[in-house]
């Protein structure tokens, strides 16, 4: 067994490659960040975005289907890693509860 898939399965949740848009807002300041979930499983998401957002940042993030006939998904999240490439930020979020 690969040190990769003994990781997998230790995860709680399966990990989803969807690819899609999102737009996140930073609670209690409002501002805005759009860009890419590239991950998203039943206890968190990976996004890449322009903007550089620290760890412990809570965020709504709203993900819609660009085919538009799946239910949009709101969350409120919480930074947990941030790994920047230059002006690109990979962010790994915990979802703290689904919104409706």
């Amino acid at each position: 067994m690969t040190v990769e898939r003994a990781q997998q399965e230790k995860r709680d949740f399966i990990r989803m490659k969807i690819d899609t848009p999102l737009r996140a807002q930073i609670t209690g300041n409002g501002i805005a960040a759009e860009g890419l979930c590239h991950e998203l499983s039943g206890g968190g998401m990976k996004i890449a975005t322009e903007h550089y957002l620290e760890p412990g940042t809570e965020l709504e993030v709203t993900i819609t289907s660009e085919h538009g006939h799946s239910p949009t998904l709101r969350a409120k999240t919480k930074v947990v890693r941030t790994e920047s490439d230059g002006s690109l930020h990979r962010i790994g979020l915990e979802i703290l509860e689904i919104l409706h």
